[in-house]
């Protein structure tokens, strides 16, 4: 059974809250301007860079630029690819995975980090801004009907009885990347506002994750609302990196991260410093995932093509890196700044596999995210 005893890297959100750098006391809440513009592209920039991702997720970076030659596409990828490997396998048992193309893309196609962005904001529809964990899972047990690793694990828990303030003890991904992806919907309900988006990703946290698990969603959370009204991408993810324990392993990489800025100017150098610096670490942690998107950020800048290409060239969790990157890069920029052909298939829908939701509609996504910042 999982027992933490790092005091360094508590599991409490008061604990947490009490060991964050002093630069947390100077993050506030700030208005945000062209709210609409913003949300949603933020919402669609999630989409597309998850969707770039999905046909070479996980693939090392000799297979994808292998796969780039054989495909006719660009590498770094500045469009969806030509064409996937296994192209009739199913997606999260919904989507073929030549749906993930550019010719034969109709809508958003399923993935965990999309249905997740979605979930979550069926979850503050319901529950409110003050939902538990209880809640969390319960309504996991309603509408979810199958997950990935820590995920996984926990909703066997669940099924199995297990309290939800429990179900992470009995996890083998504690710290792996799952929690992170689920961040989006608790940035964007609280728009400008990094603190309050830290602190509402908690709880979905706590589910499945510990310390650094928790961390990387609060991380994100707080990055993507800080995004909606920072100067840069960059600079979004440098105040979501406040949000966390100083000491904190995710901390302290994070910080490593941020000391590369100009060592590299290509995503092969990227690539080369964070498979050195975390040597043996699983390619789907939250730490060196999370590195990943800050050098992302780092090569692309304020070119939201360049952000998503980068950071999927780089690799490791590469459709959960590319999404996260896609909205806080969308947050920062807004819609009217993303290039239509990252969009122009999505044809206002994304797929999911939660009970009863089959699909939804783009912009009704970006309304009710608008809403919960009411």
């Amino acid at each position: 059974m999982y027992k933490n005893t790092d005091e360094r890297q508590p599991d409490t959100l008061s604990e947490i809250l009490s060991l964050r750098p002093e630069e947390a006391k100077a993050v506030t809440a700030k208005p945000v301007e062209n709210l609409y513009d913003r949300m949603k592209g933020a919402v669609v920039g999630r989409c597309a860079g998850c969707t770039l991702g999905v046909p070479v997720e996980m693939w090392p970076v000799l297979s994808m630029i292998d796969w780039a030659m054989r495909t006719g596409t660009p590498f770094p990828p500045t469009d969806y690819w030509e064409r996937p490997s296994r192209p009739e396998d199913l997606q999260y048992r919904v989507s073929p995975r030549k749906k993930y193309t550019k010719m034969a893309m109709v809508d958003v196609p399923v993935d965990d980090d999309i249905t997740y962005m979605i979930l979550n904001l069926l979850l503050l529809e319901k529950y409110g801004k003050g939902y538990t964990v209880d809640d969390v899972g319960r309504f996991w047990l309603d509408v979810l009907p199958y997950a990935c690793t820590a995920e996984d694990e926990a909703l066997h828990q669940l099924q199995y009885g297990t309290k939800p303030e429990h179900a992470a003890e009995f996890n083998s991904y504690v710290e792996w990347i799952g929690a992170a992806i689920r961040a989006d919907a608790f940035g964007y309900a609280c728009a400008g506002d990094p603190e309050q988006a830290a602190k509402l990703a908690y709880a979905d946290a706590y589910l499945t994750h510990r310390k650094n698990g928790i961390y990387g969603e609060m991380f994100c959370a707080a990055s993507i609302a800080a995004a909606f009204t920072a100067d840069s991408p960059l600079d979004a993810v440098k105040i979501g990196a406040t949000m966390i324990p100083a000491e904190s392993e995710l901390r302290q990489a994070l910080q490593w991260a941020f000391s590369m800025e100009g060592e590299f100017e290509t995503y092969a150098k990227a690539r080369a410093l964070i498979d050195e610096h975390f040597k043996g670490m699983s390619a789907v942690h939250t730490i060196n995932n999370m590195c990943c998107i800050v050098f992302g950020l780092m090569l692309g800048g304020k070119d939201f093509t360049a952000c998503l290409a980068n950071t999927v060239a780089i690799g490791y969790d590469n459709d959960c890196t590319g999404a996260t990157v896609g909205s806080i890069v969308g947050a920062n920029l807004g819609f009217d700044r993303i290039p239509e052909h990252w969009y122009r298939n999505f044809n206002d829908t994304i797929e999911t596999y939660i009970k009863d939701v089959p699909t939804i509609s783009i912009e009704d996504t970006v309304r009710r995210f608008i809403k919960l910042n009411g």
